[in-house]
C-alpha cells in the first residue's frame, strides 16, 4: 500500500521576490545548455543555480549548490511553511487549440524495500544518477518532485479541488514561458489529508518522470540506513517529494519521443527501403499535414512508424506483430507491441545495425518539426517519427516487471522545479 504524508515545504518568499516566474525552472533533465544559460540570466535567485549549476573549472558545483541553498535560507529567499500540508497543483495548457487542465497534488511518498506498489517504466543511466546523488548528499533536500500517476477511479483529486479549492485564491499563480498556467493551493486540513491518504489504498503508483531521482533516493536511504545502524522508517530520507495525478484523466498528455539518426557513408536509401519492405508496408505521403493525420489515425488500430528523408514522408505499417516474437522473445507481448520497441528492434538494430545501448548517432526529441528541419539542412540524417504511447501501455509494461526502452515517453507539461522544496531535517527525520 503506498504511504504518503504532508510536509512543511520551503517556498520562495514572494513578499521580497515579486516575480516568481523568473525564479522557477523546468526539471533538470529537460534543460539544454542554452536554456541553462537563459535561466541563469533570468535572475540571481533562479532555482537553476541550485538545481543545475554551471560547470566551472576548479569549483565543486555540488558544494556551491549547498552553500547557495544555505545562504538563501539564511537570507529569507526561501521560507518554510508553518504547517505540514499537501499541495494541490493545477496546470492549464493548450494542445492543438484545446484548453486542458491537469490536476494533481504534491506530497511525500514513502520509499519501499520490498513488495513495492511503485512501478518504474523506463531504464536509467549511471551518469545522471551519480550527478543527482552527489547533489542530494550536498543539499539534503528533494529539490523537485518526481511525477507519478495512479488510477484515481473515485476522482478524489477532482472532487477535493471542486469542493474546496477552485473558488479559493492559490498562493502560487504564474504563467511560464510556454504559456502554461501553474497554480498551487495548500491543503492542511487533517480530514482532507486523511481522505487523500485513504484514496491511495491498494493503488499501484507508476513513475512517469523522475526515474533517476527515485533510484537515487533509494540509494541515499540505504546509505543513511547503514550509517545509522537502525532506523524507524519515518526519517525524512525514507520519503521522496512526488507529484501525483490521475492516470486515467483525459488531461494527462503524453508526447512521443522521435529519433534523429546519423547515417553511415555507405547508406543507400533504395536498399534501405527494400530491407524495410520485409517487415513493413511502405506508403509515401507527399503532404506533411496529411502524413501526420494518417499516422495518428493508423496508430489507433495498428503499429505505424513515420519516416522522413530527402523531403519525403513515408508511413511504415507493420505487416505482422509476430515478427517481434523471435527478435525480442525475452520480453512480454506488452513490450513487443510498443511502436518504440518495433522501431528499435526491427529498424535501428536489425536493419541499420546500431548499438542502441551506446550509440551517439541517435538523438531524441518530442519536437518532430525540429528533426524534419535537421534532415533538410544537414546531409546524412534520417528522422523516425512515432505516435505517443498510451498511459495504459506504460502501466501494462511496468506491471510485467519490465521497463520500456529509454526515451519512450514525454509527459507534458513538466512539473516546475522551485515551486515547493522538501528540506530534510538534518537527515534525522
Amino acid at each position: 500500500m503506498p504511504k504518503i504524508r504532508p510536509f512543511r515545504a520551503l517556498i520562495y518568499n514572494q513578499q521580497n521576490l515579486k516575480r516568481l516566474s523568473a525564479l522557477v525552472c523546468p526539471p533538470y533533465d529537460v534543460i539544454s545548455l542554452s536554456q541553462q544559460e537563459h535561466y541563469h540570466d533570468l535572475s540571481p535567485y533562479n532555482f537553476i543555480r541550485i538545481l543545475l549549476g554551471k560547470d566551472i573549472p576548479g569549483e565543486d558545483k555540488y558544494r556551491r549548490a549547498a552553500a547557495l541553498f544555505k545562504e538563501w535560507l539564511g537570507n529569507d529567499i526561501f521560507i518554510q511553511e508553518q504547517k505540514p500540508a499537501i499541495y494541490f497543483y493545477s496546470q492549464q495548457y493548450n494542445i492543438k487549440g484545446q484548453r486542458k487542465t491537469r490536476l494533481g497534488f504534491i506530497a511525500l511518498l514513502h520509499l519501499e524495500d520490498k513488495n513495492s506498489s511503485v512501478f518504474a517504466h523506463e531504464h536509467t543511466k549511471l551518469a545522471p544518477k551519480e550527478d543527482r546523488l552527489r547533489l542530494l548528499k550536498a543539499v539534503k533536500a528533494n529539490l523537485s518532485p518526481i511525477f507519478v500517476a495512479f488510477a484515481d477511479k473515485e476522482r478524489i483529486i477532482q472532487r477535493i479541488y471542486q469542493q474546496h479549492l477552485q473558488d479559493k485564491k492559490p498562493f502560487i499563480d504564474i504563467v511560464d514561458e510556454s504559456k502554461v498556467n501553474h497554480q498551487v493551493w495548500r491543503v492542511d486540513s487533517p480530514e482532507m489529508i486523511a481522505r487523500i491518504q485513504a484514496s491511495l489504498k491498494d493503488k499501484n503508483i507508476f513513475i512517469a518522470d523522475g526515474h533517476h531521482r527515485y533510484e537515487v533516493a533509494c540509494a541515499f536511504r540505504q546509505e543513511m540506513k547503514k550509517k545509522a545502524g537502525s532506523i524507524t522508517g519515518e526519517e525524512d530520507f525514507n520519503y521522496i517529494m512526488s507529484y501525483f495525478t490521475n492516470a486515467e484523466s483525459h488531461d494527462l498528455t503524453i508526447f512521443p519521443v522521435h529519433r534523429l539518426v546519423k547515417l553511415g557513408p555507405k547508406f543507400d536509401m533504395d536498399d534501405f527501403k527494400i530491407s524495410l519492405s520485409e517487415y513493413f508496408h511502405l506508403e509515401e505521403v507527399k503532404d506533411k499535414t496529411r502524413f501526420f493525420f494518417l499516422m495518428e489515425k493508423g496508430g489507433r488500430t495498428e503499429n505505424v512508424l513515420g519516416m522522413y528523408k530527402d523531403k519525403r514522408f513515408w508511413l511504415l505499417r507493420l505487416k505482422n506483430i509476430k515478427i517481434l516474437d523471435k527478435m525480442i522473445a525475452d520480453k512480454p507481448k506488452e513490450y513487443r507491441s510498443l511502436d518504440v520497441s518495433i522501431l528499435n528492434s526491427l529498424v535501428l538494430k536489425n536493419i541499420l545495425g546500431l548499438n542502441l545501448e551506446a550509440s551517439e548517432d541517435i538523438l531524441h526529441s518530442p519536437d518532430a518539426g525540429q528533426f524534419i528541419e535537421r534532415v533538410d539542412s544537414i546531409e546524412g540524417y534520417i528522422a523516425f517519427l512515432l505516435n505517443p504511447a498510451k498511459m495504459s501501455q506504460v502501466s501494462s509494461v511496468a506491471l510485467t516487471g519490465n521497463r520500456m526502452p529509454p526515451k519512450s515517453t514525454y509527459f507534458y507539461p513538466k512539473v516546475l522545479s522551485g515551486l515547493v522544496i522538501n528540506k530534510f531535517n538534518d537527515g534525522k527525520g
